[in-house]
């Protein structure tokens, strides 16, 4: 029954992580379908399908894309979006911008914390369920966090959040 519980509970998500899953959505079901249609249709036309690589690429491409659009709803259906408008930024939260000193290398870092579906580290968008944003969930300007990682354990001093 645990499980039946966690696949109702809400995904919590940025405003812009919501749109740019909702235009996913929207481009695969419009663009997506239609070009897959032409594959289709064109795979028929090398002949008999049952030895038609292309026909059957193109069939497999189709599953894939159909698997994401499911996903892509349900994801979307249970969605919890946070506004920047309601977000308090005397503490870490989701959708903020936080600027953090490492104390041991002396580097400062800016993470804004997203949802796990919205997560970038490249972008340094972290997800609020990783080492480093569950370190910083919740504090405030000031507090020192310990991450532990996969490499290790830092300490973060978080000098300032705002509103990403």
């Amino acid at each position: 029954m645990g499980n039946a519980k966690n696949a109702e509970e809400p995904i919590i998500m940025t405003r812009e992580g919501y749109e740019k899953l909702k235009n996913e959505l929207i481009r695969l079901r419009s663009e997506g379908r239609m070009e897959i249609g032409r594959q289709l249709e064109e795979a028929r036309g090398f002949g008999d399908l049952s030895e038609n690589a292309e026909y059957h690429a193109a069939k497999e491409a189709q599953a894939k894309m159909e698997s994401r659009i499911l996903w892509l709803e349900s994801q979307l259906g249970k969605a919890k979006v946070v506004d920047a408008k309601d977000l308090d930024t005397s503490r870490v939260s989701l959708g903020t911008t936080v600027e953090v000193l490492d104390l041991e290398s002396q580097k400062a870092f800016v993470y804004t914390i997203v949802g796990s579906e919205e997560s970038d580290p490249a972008q340094m968008r972290i997800s609020s369920a990783s080492p480093v944003g569950q370190a910083l969930l919740g504090a405030e300007v000031g507090n020192e966090v310990l991450v532990r990682a996969p490499k290790g354990v830092r300490k973060l001093k978080i000098t300032r959040i705002s509103i990403a």
